[in-house]
């Protein structure tokens, strides 16, 4: 579950992070009072989205009095949001930061994650601050360092030194003691709130020698939300994808694409595989639904009703190998929503293992119209002859 900049700020002051004075504003009739509780000019004003690389798609500007203020918040309410991390048709801003603006001397990433392969939760730092991690991994590796934290010990004072000192220029000793301490309580947030996810970029230090996170972004791994629940309610509904909110609904792993083959599978591998013949066919998966193998006929059902809703999709793939998932609980589940809903594409339909003659017995004496495909093959010549 993502969380809003605004929110995590919140949570970064709680914890004793610094970050620059902010007001949150939803009109641009709250904007002249936001400016008179904040000190500038200048002023940042920042979209709060759930997408990165929001500077490049102009969600953030700087604005130095209070027509420039209103002007900024106005554009970023009336139209969406477009940056490197959304659709072309972007998303919309409900929301706008305004912050003080400072006297940057010099910008940091620091971000912390789980490192799948060492088990351990791993601080990434670099004095490449402000731009993409992605980029500067592919383009300058060398500037990325790492700390893997052991759960045992928790974070230890010699890390945060093994990470200062590997900067080109090492910092004042009051400024070291700035950082080290976020680094510490970064750490100390990322166990409270379960995180899969903290990441400061920029964290800077300014010309007066001051410690401050200009940005902040907090994940908090689903799976912990039972106990998380104070967090669980500033999880924004609308910042998700209609059909995702709708999936998540009835726990359906969905993720909305950009092609237009729409796919139901069970089982993540398979899923996989399943947009990888897609590709190879020529065409472009519109989806990555894994209705998972002990899905009901109800979620079977809102699967097959949620790739319906997406009008780009031109054909449907749906390709189960029924193990918990018996195949005749998916063909009852696919003529029931075809039932609730007007199926005008072509379907192809590849059903192997538990019960799989009396799945296709079911789709057979139904009146859905399918084409059937014996194995991966097929089915990718069946979807190449869609496209």
């Amino acid at each position: 579950m993502k969380l809003h900049e605004f929110q995590s700020k919140k949570i970064f002051k709680e914890m004793g992070i610094p970050v620059p004075a902010g007001q949150l504003v939803l009109s641009t009739d709250e904007v002249e009072k936001a400016l008179n509780t904040i000190s500038g000019p200048p002023w940042v004003v920042k979209a709060q989205v759930h997408a990165g690389g929001r500077g490049k798609g102009g969600g953030v500007r700087i604005v130095r009095d209070l027509e420039e203020a209103v002007s900024a918040v106005e554009a970023l309410l009336k139209a969406p949001l477009v940056t490197p991390q959304t659709t072309a048709e972007g998303v919309p801003v409900r929301r706008v930061l305004i912050e003080e603006g400072m006297n940057i001397e010099r910008e940091f990433y620091l971000g912390m994650t789980v490192d799948r392969s060492a088990a351990m939760p791993t601080v990434i730092f670099s004095q490449a601050g402000g731009m993409e991690i992605e980029e500067v991994a592919a383009r300058t590796p060398q500037l990325i360092q790492k700390e893997y934290v052991n759960p045992a010990t928790g974070w230890m004072p010699y890390q945060a030194r093994n990470l200062l000192f590997s900067l080109d220029s090492v910092p004042s000793p009051e400024i070291m003691r700035g950082l080290t301490s976020v680094m510490r309580k970064m750490y100390g947030l990322f166990l409270k709130l379960d995180c899969s996810l903290v990441e400061i970029n920029p964290l800077v230090i300014t010309k007066e020698g001051k410690v401050s996170a200009l940005d902040a972004k907090i994940t908090i791994d689903d799976n912990a939300l039972f106990r998380q629940k104070e967090l669980a309610s500033l999880d924004d509904p609308e910042e998700k994808d209609p059909l995702e909110r709708m999936a998540g609904e009835y726990n359906l792993n969905y993720i909305r694409l950009d092609g237009n083959i729409g796919a139901m599978v069970n089982g993540a591998g398979l899923a996989m595989a399943t947009m990888d013949v897609i590709k190879l066919a020529g065409a472009e998966p519109a989806n990555f639904l894994d209705v998972g193998g002990g899905a009901t006929e109800e979620m079977i059902t809102k699967g097959f009703e949620i790739i319906l809703h997406d009008r780009r999709v031109k054909a449907i793939l749906i390709n189960i190998f029924g193990g918990i998932l018996r195949c005749d609980v998916l063909a009852r589940g696919v003529i029931e929503a075809a039932r609730k809903n007007e199926v005008t594409v072509p379907l192809i339909v590849r059903l192997e293992g538990t019960n799989v003659e009396s799945g296709r017995k079911i789709l057979n004496e139904s009146d859905l119209e399918f084409l059937v495909a014996g194995d991966l093959s097929e089915a990718a010549e069946l979807v190449a002859k869609q496209v």
